[in-house]
């Protein structure tokens, strides 16, 4: 049976956090929708699970959401099988523009795949944001861990944007998300692990949900 666990995490404590996201500007209402003129200018991606052209996203119409898909993002373990499949991660590199008197930070993370694992063989998936010249960062994680048969999975993570990553009150900015899967078969070394595309749509999807909130 799968245990899950999961955190949100910030890297610099919950005052830190709160300074480095908001104490230059004044945080106003949350809104339902992204506000008009928001833009991602430029979109690059790198890394062992996202070789070119294995890798789309997609906007909500609403600019509260981003979804990004893989259909080569695997991690994997088992006798026979190398150590450099164990783990896979991708870097996700976003420069956007926030219309003036709003920002927004990312409020939760959604993972859908497909997971098989032998007894005492753990999976991962984690992801961490941040915005370019802000110290704080976010991170969420959800660990696997066998005997499972093989099963399909949906997680979400949810952050506090209250004392969390935020973009700065309009203007250009840097969005960086990074992801990795892995498997760990320390335990078990004679057990297979394996974490993948979900087999009916042939991807890995994670999806970024958005809070838009305005700023003075």
């Amino acid at each position: 049976m799968a245990i899950f666990l999961a955190g949100v995490l910030a890297l610099a404590s919950l005052i830190s956090g709160a300074s480095a996201g908001a104490s230059d500007f004044k945080l106003g209402n949350t809104i339902a929708t992204g506000p008009p003129g928001f833009n991602i200018t430029s979109l690059g991606v790198n890394g062992s699970g996202c070789p070119a052209g294995t890798f789309s996203h997609s906007f909500s119409d609403d600019n509260t959401a981003m979804t990004l898909s893989f259909n080569q993002y695997y991690a994997k373990a088992g006798p026979g099988v190398s150590i450099s499949q164990s783990r896979k991660n991708c870097q996700l590199t976003a420069s956007i523009v926030v219309p003036p008197g709003y920002t927004f930070g990312i409020s939760s993370v959604e993972y859908r795949g497909y997971y098989q694992l032998d007894k005492d063989v753990e999976a991962r998936q984690a992801a961490l944001y941040y915005f370019q010249g802000n110290i704080a960062q976010a991170a969420a994680q959800s660990t696997y861990k066998g005997p499972v048969d093989g099963r399909f999975y949906t997680y979400q993570d949810t952050f506090d944007l209250g004392s969390t990553v935020l973009a700065p009150c309009g203007g250009s900015s840097v969005l960086n998300i990074n992801n990795d899967v892995r498997i760990n078969n320390a335990k078990n070394r004679e057990g297979s692990g394996f974490i993948a595309a979900d087999s009916v749509e042939n991807s890995l999807l994670t999806t970024y949900n958005f809070q838009w909130r305005t700023c003075s």
